[in-house]
């Protein structure tokens, strides 16, 4: 699977993120022509090679005509040009995602419904650009997923609409939650809103790098000249490297539950199958004062997490669910229907570099076969395997 490990050791923006894509190999005229779906006006992206420090990155700026654009937009708005855009559907949705979050982020840290939030005039249309520009990028990279270093926090001052504010700002802090951040020590505002947002939405893990096979670098450059650092961020795109078997990222939802009947779990993990769940399985732990509790978790690949926690929040008593993302690896597998002693039967066969491993019959129609015939459940079990695999290997 081709993914992108973003490494920002001096911070992320937006333009930042779309700029290390662009020097990583993405055509900036495809970029432009791409963005130009969008039903809105009054804008140029320009990328030019520039030197932070003793390096070399490419700078990509969102140009703005003023003139076009005097007055704010909500939430509400940016969602409209999105949805009326002619955009790829997959490139609208993770865009409104972000946006959302945005909004959401703000919303709170100002105590406001998340439909009175503004983007404020220029800033909006920047922000646009940024980021559907940085979805498209990693869409014309072929990027499958997103994973991301640690990122650093910053400090001290900076302005803003509402005056002065402490780095990182509430937005930012917000929508930092949950994610690793390092203090590096830089008295800067490093990390943008715009591109917390980018980040933290799509990022599938964050830490350390991914097992890849690099394909290409890319460096994306900031705005500002940091003392001591240069002021890059560090695309890395390649393919993860295989393990035994083919290997992917799940994310693991889960949530711990004491107070619900337990009749209710039967259907509770029907539905997360039918929503998407990749597995889902419960384990008994014991939680503060000495309570009983039940652990649900399921395994999802990243885009249904949603899906899920609806889906937990609904048929159960929590209030609170997490996730986090998991590296597994699966055998190749098929099923296969094979005529044994007992009649056909289905059997799942997976292979390691195409050397047969395991020969399983599928135990409902074992269960089936062993009430037709009267028989123990063990003795037509054994019997379908050991007939299995002398058919897979003759």
């Amino acid at each position: 699977m081709k993914i992108a490990y973003f490494d920002c050791p001096s911070g992320a923006a937006g333009d930042m993120i779309m700029a290390s894509l662009v020097d990583a190999g993405v055509d900036v005229a495809a970029l432009r022509a791409e963005l130009a779906r969008l039903p809105l006006q009054g804008w140029e992206l320009t990328a030019r090679e520039v030197r932070k420090g003793a390096f070399r990155a490419t700078k990509v700026d969102v140009v703005v005509n003023r003139e076009a654009h005097r007055h704010h937009r909500s939430l509400r708005d940016i969602l409209e040009i999105l949805d009326t855009s002619a955009l790829a559907p997959s490139v609208k949705e993770r865009a409104s995602r972000i946006f959302t979050r945005l909004a959401d982020a703000e919303a709170r840290v100002h105590g406001v419904a998340r439909e009175t939030v503004h983007f404020h005039d220029v800033g909006a249309v920047d922000a646009i650009i940024d980021v559907t520009g940085g979805v498209i990028a990693l869409d014309l990279a072929g990027a499958q997923a997103v994973h991301v270093s640690a990122l650093p926090i910053g400090g001290g001052l900076v302005g803003g609409p509402h005056g002065k504010i402490p780095v990182p700002g509430p937005g930012t802090a917000e929508l930092l939650r949950g994610f690793p951040v390092v203090d590096t020590g830089v008295r800067a505002e490093l990390v943008t809103p715009t591109g917390a947002a980018i980040l933290t939405t799509l990022a599938v893990s964050a830490g350390r790098m991914p097992s890849l096979t690099v394909d290409a670098i890319g460096y994306g450059a900031g705005t500002m000249d940091l003392p001591d650092t240069p002021n890059i961020l560090r695309c890395f795109l390649g393919e993860t490297s295989p393990v035994a078997g083919s290997e992917e990222t799940v994310l693991q939802v889960e949530t711990t539950i004491d107070d619900m009947s337990p009749q209710l779990y039967e259907t509770l993990i029907e539905r997360l199958f039918d929503a998407g769940a990749l597995d889902v399985f419960l384990q008994p732990v014991i939680m503060k004062r000495g309570r009983p509790g039940i652990v649900v978790t399921a395994l999802c690949v990243p885009e249904r997490h949603g899906d899920l926690s609806r889906v937990l929040f609904e048929e159960t008593s929590t209030i609170g669910v997490r996730w986090s993302a998991r590296e597994r690896a699966r055998l190749a597998r098929e099923i296969v229907v094979l005529t044994t002693a007992y009649g056909a039967i289905p059997f799942k066969v997976s292979r390691l570099g195409g050397r047969i491993v395991t020969v399983t019959p599928e135990f409902a129609d074992v269960a089936r076969i062993a009430r037709e015939k009267s028989l123990p459940v063990r003795e037509v079990l054994d019997q379908a395997r050991a007939d299995g695999r002398r058919l897979l290997h003759d």
